[in-house]
């Protein structure tokens, strides 16, 4: 019975999926230490057992974890958690190690993951064994994936000392430079406004975090994991997002047309002093030299997508859910652009690839029917001709806008769309009953 279950294809997909992670993360690995000359997401895991861990969603990958817990050994493992960090603290301070600011906590949620994973191998059986280890894994993987994601980010710089700013720019003036003008917008409203798209910005895995707790919120009474929810779609975008990187390098508007972020150092680098006051002028692109350091990670715009999709996993929660996720996703576009970090084009990019991966993740569950296959055809089909029309069509698009723009639009508008109605199809109809009428007796006639 044994040999046979192993031999299931859920079983075989598993152990493939694990084969493959392993072997993507050790490449990573190589090509940090080979690229940057520093270590690794593996490498950079393992240390943050015993020393100062950077900052990053480890209690939130323990929060993840908890899901699959009773709520006895929720406190239980949160307050081991805690009580570890307290002690990594004082030893720290007792042999006066130095510990960046930010980064005195973490080891705890980390050692309590480790944990349960050993206590899964050791303490459990069956079901619950394999219900267990899908909660470590769920809770290492949100951690695992900020690791790669800096890895990645790593490689793009220094495998692309030039950039194509310059053609994305172009494009986006089809769309009336709208990072240029969200810029100024920005800077009207003053600190208050920055501040608050500044902690949206930063804080977007906690987002996801909320919204993926609620979706799991019944693991433990139901002892197993809903068929789709949010982290699947957030680790799949992390996995397949930088690769387009390596095919588009972009590193922004307030690097390539402004100070960069740590003031006006970043000028040597940039092709001109233009961001946010001064649209680029209408020329010829061409790929510009950058240092070695920023990341080429704007085409498509991940926070864009990540944010979508949040918004859409929030659309079934509660109110206050509902309105979280729309906050969180208007917030999201207006600090992408208003902090010059992405272009429009890049935003449009962002929404396509999002709803096409989510659209594939769904149709993985849902079934490979012809709608959805259509779909992910389309978004993806739509996605490769936004990239080539910023590539090679920028100038057409620039010099008119009133159709360019128009038809950038109308490309996301038709992939929402068909997201909408396709997805809409494969929600259980609920048929209400047909009310019932009591017959009341006649009475009797004397």
């Amino acid at each position: 019975m044994k040999s046979t279950a192993w031999r299931s294809p859920r079983a075989v997909l598993w152990a493939t999926a694990s084969v493959v992670s392993l072997g993507f993360l050790i490449a990573l690995e190589i090509a940090s230490r080979r690229y940057g000359g520093v270590p690794g997401p593996i490498t950079n895991q393992a240390r943050e057992v015993i020393f100062a861990p950077k900052p990053g969603p480890l209690y939130g990958g323990l929060a993840l974890m908890m899901v699959v817990l009773t709520w006895r050994q929720r406190f239980i493992a949160a307050g081991a958690a805690i009580g570890i960090d307290v002690v990594f603290v004082l030893v720290r301070w007792a042999v006066g190690a130095e510990v960046p600011e930010g980064q005195f906590f973490g080891n705890g949620a980390l050692w309590v993951m480790l944990g349960c994973g050993v206590i899964a191998f050791t303490r459990r059986t069956g079901q619950e064994r394999t219900l267990l280890l899908k909660g470590v894994g769920l809770g290492l993987l949100l951690v695992t994936g900020r690791k790669t994601g800096d890895s990645w980010l790593l490689i793009t710089s220094k495998t692309h000392p030039t950039v194509l700013d310059q053609y994305v720019a172009t494009a986006d003036h089809a769309l009336g430079n709208p990072s240029w003008l969200a810029g100024r917008l920005l800077e009207a409203t003053g600190p208050l406004g920055t501040h608050v798209l500044d902690l949206v910005y930063a804080q977007l895995a906690v987002a996801a975090i909320v919204v993926a707790v609620y979706q799991l919120r019944d693991v433990a009474a139901e002892r197993r994991f809903p068929r789709h929810h949010l982290v699947r779609t957030f680790l799949v975008i992390g996995l397949l997002g930088p690769g387009i990187y390596m095919i588009f390098p972009v590193v922004g508007p307030i690097f390539a047309y402004g100070p960069g972020t740590s003031g006006t150092g970043g000028l040597q680098w940039a092709w001109a002093d233009l961001w946010p006051h001064t649209p680029p002028p209408l020329s010829a692109p061409h790929p510009i030299p950058y240092d070695g350091i920023t990341p080429r990670n704007c085409m498509p715009s991940l926070h864009t997508a990540w944010a979508t999709t949040i918004f859409i996993h929030s659309r079934k929660g509660p109110r206050f859910l509902r309105y979280a996720g729309t906050f969180w996703l208007t917030a999201t576009l207006c600090a992408t652009l208003g902090f010059g970090y992405h272009y429009g084009v890049d935003l449009i990019a962002g929404v396509v690839f999002a709803l096409t991966v989510e659209a594939a993740l769904r149709s993985l569950d849902h079934g490979w029917d012809r709608s959805g296959i259509q779909l992910i055809t389309y978004g993806t089909t739509v996605f490769a001709a936004l990239l080539v029309s910023y590539r090679y069509l920028p100038m057409e698009m620039a010099k008119h806008p009133w159709v360019a723009g128009p038809l950038l639009l109308l490309a996301l508008a038709s992939v929402i769309y068909g997201y909408v109605r396709t997805t809409e199809r494969w929600e259980p109809r609920v048929v209400p009953c047909a009310p019932q009428t009591s017959k009341r007796p006649r009475a009797l006639s004397m």
